[in-house]
């Protein structure tokens, strides 16, 4: 008698076309899945009563809920065979699909496509696949090349290549006109910013009479409903637009700029005399302070934050000697006011932690293919490398940029909020501002507070901890094979079902008897970021559960 083999099937659909049909595609998809099932039944297959259907969700991502439970099901052991109709139904990426079949193999699943003439059960299946799987990603990598240098051939020639119009534009009323047209009721604004810091030769200057004028940034309604802008212009976007070459009527493109096919809001005399200005100011020492590190020139978070009773928090200093030390304070003490509810805060630790938790907000969501508001396979690379060179620059300190990305923040008593300038960075990110997710632009973390004399620190907390996959995969092997060996299976036999050595077996196995602590810690992510698994495999660990926990550094 051949081994019971427990069968699932999972189908998929891109769109929802068609699911509130009767008999639609997934059923479709289902019904021959089945059938080939049946065909098997002489090897011990057997279907399984549970569908595993994902009607109008992408296969370039893997945050699918019929996926998820499929996979969910197979961890913990239930399956022993998915069945799919192509194997696109499953994914579309090569490297999820490696993913896929790690956690696969783990459980000692196997992968079937009954209209392709391979499964993962055997090595030449799995190579067909890999090579078909190649090829696909090869197709979507040459096709974003194509559309890359499309882009980048159309602004050459001036075209408007989409996304939300700046300032003072709208996109043309004909859909099969790449342009763009003068928004006059917009354009009042423009021509007042550029006036405006052609005056004042300063941003914070022309950002408070901008606001006392009542300007506001471009309000763009999404085919969705949704609404943006529309608000107070930030320094951000008032440099952004005072930067950018399109109101003289021109296209930038990366480092490049073309003449565009629009018409130009500011003549060429203004905007030369702007960008020198600009440049001029953002050379120039505004003291020695400044020179130095002073308020001036190293308060980017300068007006974006307030605390918890809604008081501005404002950059002050103190000087002793040579030496000089920065603070954001809140405002009601800069009048000689006790209040201990206010905050004084070390400017360069609030910095740091303030670009510490951009960076980190950022490159999980990165990590998780959440920045984008829709997953775009063809993006995913070159997003991937843009956030990851912004962060490596808030990480190592460049807190400068924080002036341009943050909007605002809030301290409340034991939480953090920031809500990111959604333009600026779009702009840092090269793509277009309605492609991000709206919690993108949106940070909520705890913290904790040190008092050190009268200054208060800022402890900010991780955000939510994301657990290390190939430490669950090793320990739960770890506990299926310790429940193997209790049961009287000899670890010859274990091995060679896992297909790994004797001596792999041990090592790993005694995992499963760390201490209940650490395991916790690790099943919610809050190990130690060093513990890995190699490291734990490596270590000798006492027997003494709390000696466990001291050597690695996770307490109770």
């Amino acid at each position: 008698m051949s081994r019971k083999i427990r069968c699932a099937i999972y189908t998929r659909k891109s769109t929802e076309d068609g699911l509130e049909q009767d008999f639609n595609s997934l059923d479709a998809q289902h019904e021959a899945c089945a059938a080939y099932i049946a065909s098997q039944r002489g090897e011990g297959w057997t279907l399984l009563p549970a569908r595993y259907d994902d009607g109008g969700v992408s296969g370039g991502t893997l945050e699918r809920p019929g996926l998820q439970r499929l996979m969910a099901d197979i961890d913990n052991g239930r399956i022993d065979m998915v069945v799919v109709y192509k194997i696109d139904r499953l994914t579309r990426s090569l490297s999820d699909f490696a993913k896929l079949v790690d956690r696969f193999e783990a459980a000692g699943c196997s992968f079937v496509s009954v209209t392709q003439a391979f499964n993962t059960s055997s090595s030449m299946g799995r190579l067909t696949l890999n090579m078909l799987l190649s090829f696909a990603q090869f197709e979507r990598e040459v096709t974003a090349e194509r559309i890359r240098d499309k882009i980048a051939a159309s602004k050459k020639r001036g075209l408007w290549m989409g996304g939300v119009p700046p300032l003072g534009y709208d996109a043309h009323p004909d859909p099969n006109t790449r342009s763009l047209v003068i928004n006059q009721a917009e354009r009042e604004t423009v021509e007042t910013l550029y006036d405006l810091y052609d005056d004042l030769g300063c941003l914070r200057a022309v950002e408070q009479e901008a606001d006392n004028r009542g300007l506001r940034s471009k309000r763009h309604v999404f085919a969705t409903g949704r609404v943006q802008g529309g608000g107070p212009l930030s320094r951000g976007q008032i440099h952004h637009i005072l930067c950018n070459p399109i109101y003289t009527g021109r296209i930038r493109h990366k480092d490049k700029v073309f003449d565009g096919q629009h018409a130009a809001i500011i003549d060429t005399d203004l905007w030369d005399r702007v960008q020198v200005k600009l440049q001029v100011a953002s050379a120039r020492p505004r003291s020695k302070a400044t020179a130095q590190g002073g308020p001036t020139g190293s308060a980017p978070l300068m007006g974006k934050f307030r605390d918890q009773t809604g008081d501005r928090l404002t950059p002050s200093h103190t000087s002793k000697g040579s030496s000089r030390r920065r603070y954001y304070v809140s405002n009601r003490l800069l009048t000689g006011r006790r209040d201990a509810s206010a905050w004084r805060l070390s400017a360069d630790r609030f910095e740091a932690s303030v670009a510490t938790l951009v960076a980190d907000h950022l490159d999980q969501l990165a990590r998780r293919h959440a920045l984008l508001a829709t997953p775009d396979l063809g993006a995913t690379e070159e997003t991937m490398r843009m956030v990851a060179s912004l962060t490596e620059r808030l990480r190592n300190g460049e807190v400068q940029i924080l002036a341009t990305l943050v909007a605002s923040g809030q301290l409340g008593t034991d939480r953090i909020s920031v809500i990111l300038d959604r333009e600026a960075l779009a702009a840092a990110l090269e793509i277009a501002p309605d492609k991000l997710a709206e919690r993108a632009v949106s940070i909520d973390a705890p913290f904790t507070v040190r008092r050190r004399g009268v200054e208060n620190r800022l402890v900010v907390g991780d955000m939510q901890p994301v657990p290390d996959r190939t430490l669950l995969r090793g320990l739960a092997k770890a506990h299926k094979w310790a429940s193997d060996l209790q049961r009287g299976l000899p670890i010859s036999q274990i091995a060679r079902r896992a297909r790994v050595t004797e001596a792999y077996i041990r090592t790993r196995a005694q995992l499963a008897f760390l201490a209940p602590s650490i395991q916790t810690a690790i099943l919610q992510g809050a190990q130690p970021a060093d513990l890995t698994l190699e490291r734990l495999v490596r270590m000798t660990l006492p027997l003494d559960w709390q000696a466990q926990e001291r050597a690695l550094g996770i307490a109770r």
